[in-house]
C-alpha cells in the first residue's frame, strides 16, 4: 500500500516543525537575552551601505513560532474547508507566499529589506481576497489594496528620511531619534494605521472578509493586520516621549470603540467577528502607545490563538449550514454541532477576558495598566465602554447561533464529522485555554506591581457583567419588539456602518473623484484648454501664416503699403 501525502499536509507539518524550532529558539533567547544578527552588504552608495539583514532575537522568534503554528493549522483546515476547489493548489500557493511575506517583515531591522515583506503582504492579500471571482470581492480587493498602498508610500518616505543617518537599521537609530525626527514618526504611525485598519483607514477590515474562510483565520490572527502593530513595536523606542504617543492612543481609543458598537448592529457572522479584530488592534496600539510595548506584543501573541480559533470556528458553522452566514438564519447549533460549539464559546470567552482563559492575561492586565496611567478622561471612558460592548456583541453572537430558537432547515445535515476541521481547530484549542498563562510566565517571570483600589479593580468585572446583561436585554427585546431599531434608524444605520466609513472610503470617495474629473473634462479639456491649447495655437498659427503667405506673394500693392508705413514711422521717429 502505498502512503499518498497531500500538499496541505506536507505545508502542515513542515510549518509546526518549524514553529517548534522557533519556539524553542526564542525561549532560549529571551532567557539569554542575545540575538543573532545576519547580515548581507549588497552595495555602498557613498556613505550609506545597502544591507540586507536578518535579526533572529526572543520577539522575532517568538512571532514566527506563532505564525507558523496558526498557518500550519490553517493550511491543514483548508483541506477539507476548501476540498472540491478547482483552484486549491493556487490558494495553497498564495497562502505559503502570505507567510514567507509575514515571515520577511518579521525577520527585517532594515526598513528597505521590510518594504519587501510589507509590499508582499499588501500584494497576497489582495489576490486572496479576489479568490473568488465576482464583483464584490473585486470591489474589497480594490479598497484593501489602495488603503494599504498609502502605508507604503508612508514607508517610501520613511526610507528617503533615514537615508540621512547613514543606515535603515531601525533597532539602532530609533533610540537616538529626538523630537526633530517628528515627519519620519508621523509617517510611521501611518504606515501602522493603514496595515492594522485604524480610524480612518478601517474600512478595508470588514470588506476583506470577501476571501475565503481559512484566509481570515490567518489575515486577523497573526500575519497582515498585526503587521502595523509589529512595527510600531519595534519603533518604539523612538516614539517614546513624544507627541505621536497622544495621538495614537486618542485614534486607538475610538477604534476600539467603535469597532465594538459596530459590530452589535451586524447580522453577518463574518463581519461580526471582523470589527472584533479590530477592536483588539486598538487595544494593542493603545497600550503601546503609553510605553508598554511588551504588554501589546504578550497580546498580539495571545490574541492570535483565540482569533484563528475563532474564524476557524465561524467556517465550521458556515460550512455545515450550507453557505449562509447570516446568524438570524442559524441557532440551537449546541444541540448539533457539540464540539465546534464549544470551541467556539472558548475562543468568545476568551476575547471577552474570562478569567484564566488566553486573553484574561493580557487583556487584564493592559486594563488595570491603562487605569494607573495618565490617561485623560476621554481616553478611560472609551476603554471602559469598548469593554462593555465587547462582551455585548460576543453574548449576541453566542445567542443567535450557539443557543436561542432553532431556524435552520430542517433538511440540512449539520454534524461534526469533519475531523480535519476539527482536529486542527483543536491545537489552537489548546492554545487558548492555557496559552495565556504560558506566556504571562514566560514574558514576564518577575511579576508586575499593581496596586489599585478595591473600585478601580472591580470596573473591568462590572463593565463586563453590564455588558452582558444588556445585550441580553438587548437580543431578548429584539426578538420581542421586531421593528424596535426602525424608531433609531438614523442612529442605528450610522453605529452599523462603521461611521459611515466604509461610504467614505468607496462610494462617496469614488464620487467626489469621478464628479470632479466630469467638471475638469468639461470646463477645462473640452473648455479653456481646448480654446487656450490644441484648438486655439492651431487657429492663431493658421491666421498668423495666412498673414506670412500674403506678404510673400510679391504683390506691388503689398509693396506699396509697406513702403508708405515705413516712411511715416521714420518721419514719426525723425520729429
Amino acid at each position: 500500500m502505498i502512503w499518498k501525502i497531500s500538499m496541505h499536509e506536507i505545508s502542515m507539518l513542515t510549518l509546526m516543525s518549524s514553529s517548534v524550532y522557533c519556539g524553542l529558539s526564542g525561549i532560549l533567547k529571551l532567557n539569554s537575552e542575545l540575538m543573532d544578527v545576519v547580515e548581507w552588504e549588497l552595495m555602498s552608495l557613498s556613505s550609506s551601505s545597502i544591507v540586507f539583514t536578518l535579526v533572529f532575537d526572543w520577539i522575532s522568534l517568538m512571532f514566527m513560532c506563532f505564525v507558523f503554528a496558526i498557518s500550519s493549522s490553517v493550511l491543514f483546515y483548508s483541506g477539507s474547508y476548501m476540498y472540491g476547489d478547482k483552484t486549491f493548489d493556487r490558494f495553497m500557493y498564495l497562502v505559503l507566499a502570505f507567510v514567507a511575506s509575514m515571515s520577511m517583515m518579521v525577520l527585517s531591522p532594515n526598513l528597505i529589506s521590510i518594504l519587501l515583506g510589507w509590499d508582499g503582504l499588501g500584494l497576497v492579500s489582495y489576490a486572496l481576497v479576489i479568490y473568488y471571482q465576482n464583483e464584490k470581492s473585486a470591489n474589497a480587493g480594490m479598497l484593501t489594496i489602495l488603503s494599504n498602498r498609502i502605508g507604503d508610500v508612508a514607508i517610501l518616505l520613511s526610507i528617503g528620511l533615514m537615508s540621512s543617518l547613514g543606515s535603515w537599521n531601525f533597532l539602532l537609530y530609533s533610540y537616538y531619534m529626538e523630537d526633530n525626527w517628528i515627519v519620519l514618526k508621523m509617517l510611521l504611525m501611518l504606515a501602522a494605521m493603514t496595515k492594522s485598519a485604524q480610524i480612518p483607514f478601517s474600512a478595508w477590515l470588514p470588506a476583506a472578509m470577501a476571501a475565503p474562510t481559512p484566509v481570515s483565520a490567518l489575515v486577523h490572527s497573526s500575519t497582515l493586520v498585526t503587521a502595523g502593530v509589529y512595527l510600531m513595536i519595534r519603533f518604539s523606542a523612538a516614539i517614546e516621549g513624544s507627541t505621536i504617543q497622544s495621538v495614537l492612543l486618542i485614534v486607538s481609543c475610538l477604534t476600539m470603540f467603535m469597532a465594538g458598537l459596530g459590530a452589535n448592529f451586524e447580522y453577518d457572522m463574518k463581519k461580526i467577528i471582523a470589527p472584533s479584530t479590530l477592536s483588539q488592534l486598538g487595544l494593542m496600539l493603545s497600550i503601546l502607545s503609553l510605553g508598554y510595548a511588551n504588554l501589546a506584543f504578550f497580546h498580539l501573541l495571545s490574541h492570535a490563538l483565540f482569533k484563528a480559533l475563532l474564524f476557524m470556528c465561524a467556517g465550521v458553522v458556515i460550512h455545515s449550514v450550507g453557505g449562509y452566514q447570516d446568524i438570524r438564519v442559524m441557532g440551537s447549533l449546541v444541540s448539533h454541532m457539540p464540539l465546534t460549539v464549544s470551541y467556539m464559546s472558548i475562543s468568545n470567552l476568551a476575547l471577552c477576558g474570562f478569567p484564566f482563559l488566553a486573553g484574561f492575561y493580557s487583556k487584564d492586565m493592559i486594563l488595570e495598566i491603562a487605569f494607573l496611567s495618565w490617561v485623560n478622561f476621554i481616553a478611560l471612558i472609551l476603554y471602559i465602554m469598548a469593554t462593555g460592548l465587547t462582551v455585548m456583541y460576543t453574548l449576541r453572537l453566542i445567542f443567535y447561533t450557539l443557543s436561542g430558537s432553532c431556524n435552520i432547515n430542517p433538511m440540512m445535515n449539520i454534524s461534526d464529522e469533519d475531523f480535519t476541521m476539527t482536529n486542527s481547530m483543536s491545537v489552537l484549542g489548546m492554545g487558548a485555554i492555557f496559552g495565556g498563562s504560558v506566556l504571562c510566565w514566560m514574558l514576564f517571570p518577575d511579576p508586575y506591581m499593581i496596586c489599585m483600589n478595591l473600585t478601580m479593580k472591580m470596573v473591568v468585572l462590572f463593565i463586563s457583567v453590564a455588558g452582558g446583561v444588556t445585550g441580553y436585554l438587548l437580543n431578548m427585546m429584539n426578538i420581542t419588539y421586531e421593528l424596535s431599531s426602525v424608531g433609531k434608524y438614523k442612529f442605528v444605520v450610522m453605529a452599523g456602518s462603521m461611521w459611515f466609513m466604509p461610504l467614505l472610503s468607496s462610494m462617496k470617495n469614488s464620487e467626489i473623484i469621478l464628479t470632479s474629473g466630469g467638471l475638469v473634462q468639461k470646463v477645462g479639456d473640452k473648455g479653456w484648454f481646448e480654446f487656450y491649447g490644441g484648438q486655439g495655437l492651431y487657429y492663431l498659427f493658421s491666421k498668423s501664416f495666412f498673414i506670412l503667405n500674403y506678404l510673400q506673394l510679391n504683390s506691388v500693392k503689398v509693396f506699396m503699403k509697406m513702403f508708405v508705413v515705413s516712411m511715416i514711422a521714420a518721419m514719426l521717429h525723425i520729429y
